[in-house]
């Protein structure tokens, strides 16, 4: 995916001085129509030109998301470039400690350390963060909000008084966007996960690079290894996280450790294996869950079909089941597999298969919907 063709804005050359500025269905609970306004908040993207700094703009604008003014920040090498959003043109400036002046929300995803050190600083300046990265989800002071699934947990955050909002990470996610009505009916005692995972997890040069290595694949060429460590194109491997001394990598356990902290459940049991695999933009997770209470798979389709972000797409005569494919470029998380887990007594417990977009429901989606939230 190219940066300059997402709809309704692009990035334009270079230019030599930075001036400072002043889909399947969505539910319509988390949606606004007004766009810009003079009475509206004041926004900053924080990593404007990332694959989900840029997914950030196409939400706002397609969900006519309604500002006063948005400053576009980035690191100072692309400080100067212009930018194209919703008919004006604006000039990407340099991400300083003087860049949160003025600002309401500010929307962070330029990496874990940006977000330590600038973060706090927009706070201070009395912005409300809402930050993509893992800086401070597990921070007990900090709200890891789901929209549709924990939006209590923002409730003492206000605009004008600054505060942070962690967006979970995202295979968190399009997890529980499909698991939570479930525990809700029946509680979950155990989760069990596998995630296959597209390139945009790991940022637009990822996504470049597997492009450019299906190219090279196909033309009998030694394939380009910049991003990832091995090939990607006609190709899987273990996620790229670290791996702990546990055995698990650093993904799994953004999953164990976030999913309690959604649920505010510390005794829920989650175990979870993180693949990643040759899809562009979109991540699969089959998902394995042990009830309390018994929940058979016909009132499980239902409860789905009723919640909000979710469709089910679970045709077993003609085998049409989600895929990554499908959900691209779309806000709704799809569920289906939806069946009777048999090595389990009666209905105590079911599996199912996810597929969600990672940069837009697993990330740019979600923390719009957050800073909705606060209007």
């Amino acid at each position: 995916m190219k940066l300059s063709t997402i709809p309704r804005h692009h990035l334009l050359t270079n230019t030599t001085t930075c001036t400072r500025l002043s889909t399947l269905r969505r539910h319509p609970s988390f949606t606004v129509r007004m766009s810009l306004n003079e009475t509206a908040p004041s926004l900053a993207i924080v990593g404007v030109t990332g694959a989900v700094g840029q997914e950030f703009l196409s939400v706002l604008s397609d969900r006519s998301f309604p500002y006063r003014s948005i400053k576009m920040l980035a690191s100072k090498r692309s400080a100067g470039r212009r930018l194209t959003f919703e008919d004006n043109e604006y000039v990407i400036e340099e991400l300083t400690p003087e860049s949160f002046h003025g600002v309401d929300i500010a929307l962070f995803s330029a990496g874990g350390s940006i977000s330590k050190e600038f973060g706090p600083i927009a706070v201070e300046c009395g912005a409300v963060v809402v930050d993509n990265s893992s800086a401070f989800r597990m921070d007990e002071n900090v709200p890891l909000v789901i929209p549709e699934v924990n939006p209590e947990a923002m409730a003492e955050v206000k605009l004008g008084k600054g505060g942070l909002i962690a967006n979970p990470n995202c295979s968190t996610i399009i997890c529980l966007m499909a698991a939570t009505p479930l525990h809700r009916r029946a509680k979950v005692l155990r989760m069990v996960v596998s995630t296959y995972q597209a390139a945009s997890g790991a940022g637009a040069a990822a996504m470049e690079e597997l492009e450019q290595q299906t190219r090279e694949v196909l033309e009998g060429k030694r394939p380009t290894c910049k991003i990832f460590s091995q090939q990607y194109a006609f190709n899987l491997f273990s996620h790229n996280a670290p791996v702990l001394s546990n055995g698990y990598n650093e993904e799994e356990m953004k999953l164990v450790k976030e999913t309690r902290k959604i649920w505010n459940d510390t005794n829920v049991k989650v175990t979870a294996t993180c693949i990643r695999v040759p899809v562009m933009r979109a991540h699969a997770e089959s998902i394995n869950l042990q009830f309390e209470m018994p929940l058979d798979e016909d009132t499980a389709r239902e409860i789905l079909k009723r919640a909000p972000g979710v469709v089910v797409i679970d045709d077993r005569n003609a085998n049409r089941f989600p895929t990554p494919l499908e959900v691209s470029n779309k806000d709704d998380v799809a569920v289906g597999r939806i069946r009777r887990d048999v090595s389990q007594d009666q209905n105590y417990g079911l599996d199912i298969f996810v597929c969600g977009d990672q940069i837009r429901k697993g990330a740019a989606l979600n923390a719009v919907q957050i800073a909705e939230m606060l209007l």
